[in-house]
């Protein structure tokens, strides 16, 4: 990898960490070529234990080494680290910021004028090359620029670029979403154990229902609807389940659970 993008990241964090992996997997850097900072110890020695890159505790030697950087801490620190950072900002650097809810013109106010700039929403499954990511470009972000977050992103999962509004929906549904499915799998398994399955069995079944029924999504093109008809017979286990889950509320629960991560993700922005 000669050609190896220079990235660093100011925070080091489990989306960090994830992000870096999946880069490292899809051979899109190389581990020479990846910096991270973190105000806590705990979470430097995490990253380079996991990533095997370098670690170091200021801000400014991240932005130095790189050309592109990544924005990865919370909401609330990342006017004190664009302060930080903006008399090192050259107008060779790229940030890319996965804070939620930060704007762009929040992110652009806060470094030279004319700083390019792409405000992401990833989710945790980049670890293992499933990533689904929305991002929107800055005033100033260049088409090399969107090519290369397409790049990124799209080596350790799908990404689609979105206009900017849309990227708390993205953070609402995708971003968060992870949990959602996690708890899907986990009460899918103790269904399954109250039944009588062993948790390991249990568990294992659950996880490759999803993920398969994810890919039958994925790869036929077939409206999810359909594909739910397809498996239900009249009469039939199937009907009585999802005549459950219709009396529980849980579709009703999702979509209020999307909307209201989505709202969350607003209102970050604007304290």
């Amino acid at each position: 990898m000669a050609d190896s993008i220079q990235i660093g990241f100011l925070g080091a964090g489990k989306m960090a960490n994830a992000l870096a992996k999946g880069f490292l997997k899809a051979r899109k850097v190389d581990a020479a070529a990846l910096i991270a900072s973190d105000v806590f110890a705990a979470a430097r020695d995490s990253f380079a234990a996991e990533t095997g890159c370098r670690v170091v505790a200021g801000n400014l030697e991240v932005v130095r080494r790189s050309r592109v950087i990544f924005l990865a801490v919370k909401p609330a620190q990342t006017q004190d680290v664009l302060r930080e950072i903006k008399r090192a900002f050259k107008p060779g650097h790229l940030l890319i910021s996965i804070a939620a809810g930060i704007t762009l013109a929040q992110l652009e106010a806060g470094l030279p004028k004319g700083a390019r700039v792409i405000r992401v929403m990833p989710n945790t499954p980049a670890l293992v090359g499933a990533s689904a990511t929305g991002y929107a470009l800055g005033r100033s972000a260049t088409p090399a620029d969107a090519a290369l977050a397409g790049s990124l992103f799209g080596a350790v999962g799908v990404a689609f670029e979105v206009k900017e509004p849309l990227l708390d929906a993205v953070t609402g549904l995708s971003g968060s979403g992870p949990a959602y499915a996690y708890l899907i799998i986990e009460a899918l398994s103790d269904g399954g154990v109250a039944a009588g399955l062993p948790r390991d069995v249990a568990t294992r079944l659950a996880a490759q229902t999803l993920l398969g029924s994810a890919r039958m999504v994925l790869e036929s093109g077939q409206h999810p609807g359909a594909l739910k008809d397809m498996v239900t017979s009249p009469g039939g286990t199937t009907i009585e389940g999802l005549h459950q889950l219709e009396k529980a509320g849980l579709r009703g629960a999702l979509i209020s659970a999307v909307r209201a991560a989505a709202e969350k993700s607003r209102l970050l922005g604007q304290s």
